[in-house]
């Protein structure tokens, strides 16, 4: 094994952070749209209902901006609760974002340790550029990577094979000679796998053990890629 990347939320950090912070962009979005009357958290809900089922019709579809699914989603919620989304609604999201993003405790540890082997260490994910800079700088990670791959910049979501490999060729490796880390065993072990790289599933309460068959490895916490990567080099 020469490199190993990850993929970002809920992988890298928490969905339980994610939360808070799509609840409090919530929060902002109302309170500048002068809607303190709604309920706060119930609008959260509806806007998580129809963030979900918008990314789930693009996986392995050719790219769209985050911020204009984003922006979609906070739309069709605004047009349901009568208030209208601010023209600065991706600035808010972003610096949400970068206020309560939440790393997994191991996870700075875990980088560490992978580099320290020498390792290429990168991150994969479905995202914006001026997002995940923007949320890694915070978590004051950024320096930690060696390469990031964004769907922006491949031009596909995951699990189209397309970030995966141009992942591959910014880290100078073969597949069979690189490893993956994510938390969706559709999106990430799949597309993983399917370009021949080796696949490991972050599932922490074992709450996706019907799809653990398209995964290599199943791992509770994120230290345990570590003792993986040594048993494979060895």
């Amino acid at each position: 094994m020469k490199a190993v990347f990850f993929d970002f939320v809920g992988t890298l950090i928490t969905k339980a952070g994610e939360n808070v912070t799509h609840l409090n962009i919530v929060r902002e979005v109302l309170k500048k749209a002068g809607r303190g009357d709604l309920d706060a958290e119930e609008v959260w809900r509806a806007y998580e209902e129809e963030s979900s089922a918008l990314f789930s019709e693009l996986a392995g579809k050719e790219a769209v901006k985050i911020r204009d699914v984003d922006t979609e989603a906070m739309r069709r919620v605004a047009e349901r609760y009568g208030f209208t989304v601010p023209k600065d609604f991706w600035e808010i999201s972003i610096r949400m974002h970068e206020k309560y993003g939440q790393l997994f405790p191991d996870a700075v540890d875990t980088i560490k340790a992978l580099k320290g082997m020498g390792l290429h260490v990168g991150i994969i994910t479905d995202s914006d550029n001026d997002y995940i800079t923007a949320h890694l700088k915070a978590l004051g990670i950024y320096d930690l990577f060696d390469s990031i791959t964004t769907s922006e910049e491949a031009g596909f979501f995951k699990p189209h094979p397309r970030p995966f490999q141009l992942a591959l060729e910014k880290a100078g490796v073969k597949p069979e000679e690189a490893l993956y880390v994510g938390d969706n065993p559709k999106k990430d072990c799949v597309g993983a796998k399917n370009i021949g790289m080796t696949s490991v599933l972050l599932d922490p309460n074992g709450e996706k053990r019907e799809l653990w068959e398209n995964c290599d490895f199943i791992v509770s916490r994120l230290s345990e890629v570590v003792g993986i990567i040594k048993g494979l080099k060895g």
